[in-house]
């Protein structure tokens, strides 16, 4: 410890918000270098290492060889397959001396299937499994929570190659076993969700999800075991309804009706009735934008049942590669038939008289109107009647109004029912780990990856995709392993399995400690030794308890009576032994760790 290059310190930095951001600066593991970058210090190295060689051995279990590209990368390829563009700002792009543009990697299949293409040109070359564990780059508009959402950070990146789309299949499931061994080495609990491919692209698609209250991702599970990511959850479209005893729509006169509340309340003023309105008879119109790859904003109304919110991140999700949000008071401006606080769907998507359709498809004059599946045919609905102060009743959709199309939009609630009509959902929250895709052949299609196949046919490649997060699961095993005073980490990625503290102030007791550290080393096992002379034993067991070795050896007071103790980081538990007997009682515990761990 006297020459670790480490500072712990005792109060949480500033912009620290999780635990495992504050503990892994307090403990020296890693420094802020700049927002969403950190430097790596010597004991968050030893502690990522240990991380990358679980991954690593589990993947070359498979048969998957490791590769290792640049993150500097020429531009002409993710202009072959569009992402170039659609990556938006989250690509951190710049230019060589000659005005050349590149890009620092995001992801890099494109040079994957580049390597595969250069190298292989036939089907007896696959199937082919080739990985690798790299930093990569993404310019996060907020990065947050230390390791969690950073601008750089490390990831395994793997692709499979294979002629027929069975072999594809078998592929991703070889992946998807492997990634539940990784996750069950690394002690992190799990749930495989359904996922959305995104920017990716792609059929087939799952992520491991660690559950934690601290996750940015929502995803929701059922008794059954049905499990997937909020964005890509379904909503079957509600069943047609007879409105053949429905009243003509009605327009009247809502002052100061501006929420849904507010409209609850007057209508139930208005047309009272034996069951009160309430807002799950309200049409709510919410505008956002859309902010396409290619520069272009468009405004879009949603229709949703008044009673729900809309979820940015699912309509995020619908329309990706699109980035989405609020539309502003600058949108509004453009498109004076939108309202605030009574927009309706009769002045808007295919209802707009002023709705013109090109020859090749294009719509100009009005904004587009996509509904809620939940919003059914033969629905009456009070909604906005684009005009102050007043709304429509009895709005009823297929009668009086249409819609451009149906988008997931809304907030997922406990409750809802499952997709699969296993029972109702269940929300938590968690930190996506790792992610796995059915590729298919997009991007062999647009790099021209072929293969000749027994009858010298070209055949286009499939491919899959298997991602994990390095730098954020020693995040989510922080998040998971640690208490009030510190981290406590698993011994199989520890930097260290042994802290040895030499407590006192006699030559004897740093004597002892020092040969117990030693004979620990030569047992081969990884020993921090707290040497410091001048250093109180409260400073060192506070220095013990915050690093997070998961043992301890006590050499001080006892030391007078022939004995030392040994302590357990996780559980606080210690036992005395004699001095004699420390290291090969601690060689047994730390065995029995081991395996336990499954190493």
């Amino acid at each position: 410890m006297s020459k670790l290059f480490v500072r712990t310190l005792r109060e949480n930095p500033a912009d620290a918000e999780v635990p495992s951001h504050q503990l892994l600066v307090r403990a020296g593991y890693i420094r802020r270098a700049a927002p969403g970058i950190y430097t790596w210090l010597p004991l968050g190295l030893k502690v990522l290492r240990k991380v990358e060689q679980i991954v690593r051995e589990e993947m070359d279990a498979t048969g998957a060889q490791e590769v290792h590209f640049p993150a500097l990368l020429p531009r002409e390829p993710y202009e072959q397959t569009n992402r170039w563009t659609e990556y938006g700002p989250n690509l951190f792009r710049l230019k060589d001396r000659r005005e050349n543009d590149y890009l620092l990697a995001p992801t890099h299949e494109e040079m994957f299937t580049l390597l595969v293409k250069d190298l292989y040109s036939s089907y007896k070359d696959l199937p082919l499994m080739l990985y690798q564990i790299q930093t990569k780059y993404r310019d996060e508009a907020r990065p947050r929570a230390g390791l969690i959402r950073g601008r750089e950070f490390v990831m395994k990146d793997a692709y499979s190659f294979d002629v027929e789309d069975a072999g594809l299949d078998a592929q991703y499931q070889t992946m998807r076993d492997s990634y539940e061994k990784i996750f069950n080495r690394l002690g992190l609990e799990y749930v495989i969700c359904s996922a959305m491919s995104g920017a990716m692209g792609g059929s087939r698609s799952e992520e491991f999800l660690h559950p934690t209250a601290i996750g940015e991702d929502t995803f929701v599970r059922a008794a059954s075991g049905y499990a997937a990511n909020a964005e890509a959850v379904t909503t079957p479209q509600a069943q047609d309804i007879d409105h053949s005893d429905v009243p003509p729509a009605e327009i009247l006169d809502t002052p100061d009706s501006t929420t849904i509340d507010t409209l609850v309340a007057v209508a139930n003023q208005l047309r009272p009735r034996d069951e009160p309105w309430g807002a799950k008879d309200t049409l709510k119109n919410v505008v956002v934008a859309i902010n396409h790859p290619d520069g272009e904003r468009e405004v879009l109304v949603i229709g949703v049942p008044g009673d729900r919110d809309v979820d940015l991140k699912r309509v995020e999700a619908a329309v990706s590669p699109a980035e989405v949000e609020v539309a502003t008071p600058e949108d509004l401006e453009k498109h004076p038939e939108l309202v605030p606080g009574y927009i309706g769907p009769t002045a808007i998507g295919p209802n707009s008289p002023n709705r013109v359709t090109d020859e090749d498809g294009t719509i100009s004059g009005s904004v587009r109107y996509l509904l809620d599946p939940r919003v059914a045919r033969g629905s009456a609905w009070i909604t906005g009647a684009n005009a102050e102060q007043k709304h429509v009743f009895n709005l009823v959709y297929g009668r009086d109004f249409e819609a451009d199309g149906t988008i997931e939009a809304v907030e997922i609630r406990d409750g809802d029912p499952a997709p699969d009509g296993s029972g109702p959902l269940e929300l938590a929250r968690g930190i996506e780990l790792g992610h796995i895709f059915q590729l298919g052949r997009k991007y062999a299609e647009n790099l021209g990856l072929t293969v000749l196949d027994e009858n010298g046919k070209a055949r286009v490649v499939t491919m899959g995709s298997y991602g994990i997060g390095v730098s954020r699961i020693l995040a989510a095993l922080a998040e998971t392993y640690h208490d009030d005073l510190g981290l406590a980490w698993p011994i199989n990625v520890a930097p260290a399995q042994v802290h040895v503290l030499a407590t006192g102030k006699g030559a004897e007791i740093f004597e002892t400690a020092e040969r117990l550290a030693a004979e620990l080393t030569a047992a081969g096992f990884e020993v921090i030794y707290d040497d410091r002379p001048k250093v109180s034993a409260g400073v060192k067991f506070k220095d013990y308890e915050l690093l997070g070795i998961p043992h301890g050896l006590v050499v001080g007071r006892g030391l007078a009576d022939g004995t030392v103790e040994i302590r357990t980081r996780a559980t606080g538990e210690a036992q005395e032994v004699p001095v004699g007997e420390a290291v090969s009682t601690l060689v047994d515990v730390l065995r029995a760790d081991l395996a336990a761990h499954g190493e």
